[in-house]
């Protein structure tokens, strides 16, 4: 693991499904944890900790060229393989998209293909495939 990765800790609401979403659907693995109150994600790289609890953080919508976009979300950017084999894993599980698959700046330098779903206590991820991944910081 990098040393200079990404911690984020959020509510999970029940552990158990959260650990199965974030393993089985999304490809994550688990890392350390204290049972029955919260476990690490190897979120690609990142330190995603989630926490058991009852509570789930607040959603609104933000415009932007795409529409309006579920605020607060996290997410990664994925190599394109690896994007379409997550989108395929969402799909066989039957998950339902927040916000179906769309590509953005379609001929642009920064064209890039997003989607967004829920984790089961309602947390919103953004998961993106940019057509040219090394212009993202230039």
């Amino acid at each position: 693991m990098k040393s200079n990765c990404l911690h984020l800790a959020i509510p999970a609401g029940d552990l158990e499904k959260a650990k199965t979403f974030y393993c089985d659907v999304l490809g994550c693995k688990t890392g350390n944890s204290e049972e029955g109150r919260w476990v690490d994600i190897d979120f690609w790289g990142n330190e995603l900790t989630l926490h058991q609890s009852e509570e789930q953080l607040p959603n609104v919508r933000h415009d932007v060229d795409m529409g309006a976009v579920a605020v607060p979300h996290f997410g990664i950017h994925l190599p394109d393989d690896e994007f379409q084999a997550l989108k395929g894993r969402i799909e066989e599980a039957g998950l339902e998209y927040l916000d179906k698959p769309y590509r953005r700046f379609v001929g642009d330098e920064y064209e890039q293909e997003t989607f967004f779903i829920k984790d089961p206590n309602g947390n919103v991820l953004e998961m993106k495939s940019m057509v040219n991944p090394e212009l993202m910081f230039r």
